[in-house]
């Protein structure tokens, strides 16, 4: 069976790996333009070894077309003659051309237990929402948005400390091994698929860097959740707001939620304790506009709280 590999970024990473480990027969790779690596242009996508690399290690021919979907990214896609697409984590939703271009159709490799948090960040949606588990969900790709038949699906347990980067980089290879199992399974015939129920579909936006503020009004726990799910991209940022001084946007990585008293939200407690809509969140790592990542202690000894001093607030003017 002809693939064509299509995917960027470190979630597609070992299903690609694990393809050409099997002895696959991939004759093309599809990925982004390499100026939509890393954080360029708003992408989530970390950066790994690199798809268009590891296809160049193997002897893969390697297209990257700014749009798949353009009569010319369908021809060029066409002439790899594919029997299957395996798709994940691309960046384009695909049109019927692509889609109608291999013998069997494509797959996509999903990371999110489907039909809950379809789009493109299934994984920071999941534990923004405090889920305590995710998975990944092999689909048919159809027309709708992750919508196509589930043929594979496993779940894992979320850590409760865990973030968006490091619960990604534990599916990732959850997603590969599936993959492998669908495509061994689709050698040798048709593989019946599951429909999603409409009824349990939930939505995953990408996120904008602007959705990284964090609202202290929120409960301390939904916070926690809120830093954690916005890591590595678009990090969670607040600004310390302090008398006389401008204020200091600062990069908040790790904190926890604590049990304390009622107050103002926002207001900066002794040990870098910030007032919630409910309860106490204990920062513990931040980043200050400038400067390294350190530690809530670090921070302290170069700027000691004192009375009056806030967090919270959109960019200054």
């Amino acid at each position: 069976m002809r693939l064509v590999m299509m995917g960027t970024g470190t979630f597609a990473e070992p299903t690609f790996l694990a393809l050409i480990a099997a002895g696959e027969d991939v004759v093309g790779l599809v990925t982004q333009p390499e100026r939509d690596a890393g954080s360029k242009r708003g992408s989530t996508r970390q950066t790994g070894l690199g798809m268009a690399n590891i296809a160049a290690n193997a002897g893969i021919p390697v297209i990257q077309p700014d749009s798949i979907n353009t009569p010319e990214g369908v021809a060029a896609l066409r002439a790899f003659d594919p029997d299957l697409l395996v798709v994940a984590a691309y960046g384009q939703i695909l049109k019927p051309d692509v889609i109608a271009a291999p013998k069997f159709g494509a797959i996509n490799v999903h990371a999110s237990l489907l039909p809950k948090y379809r789009g493109a960040s299934p994984i920071a949606h999941a534990i923004q929402a405090g889920e305590t588990q995710s998975g990944v969900t092999i689909i048919r790709i159809s027309l709708g948005l992750d919508a196509g038949e589930m043929l594979s699906q496993e779940a894992l347990d979320i850590d409760p400390s865990e973030t968006t980067g490091e619960l990604e980089a534990r599916l990732a290879p959850l997603g590969a091994r599936l993959c492998l199992g669908v495509i061994r399974a689709m050698k040798l015939g048709p593989v019946a698929g599951t429909v999603q129920d409409a009824a349990l579909v939930t939505k995953a936006p990408k996120f904008k860097k602007e959705h990284g503020l964090i609202e202290w009004s929120k409960p301390a726990p939904e916070i926690v959740n809120h830093i954690r799910a916005m890591q590595p991209w678009p990090t969670a940022y607040s600004f310390f707001l302090r008398p006389g001084q401008p204020p200091m946007r600062v990069i908040i990585s790790r904190a926890t939620a604590l049990e304390g008293e009622t107050g103002v939200p926002g207001t900066v407690l002794t040990g870098l304790q910030i007032v919630t809509g409910a309860g106490l969140l204990q920062i513990d790592e931040l980043q200050p506009a400038g400067k390294k990542k350190m530690s809530a202690a670090e921070f302290l000894r170069g700027y000691p709280v004192q009375l009056g001093y806030r967090i919270g607030g959109d960019a200054p003017e």
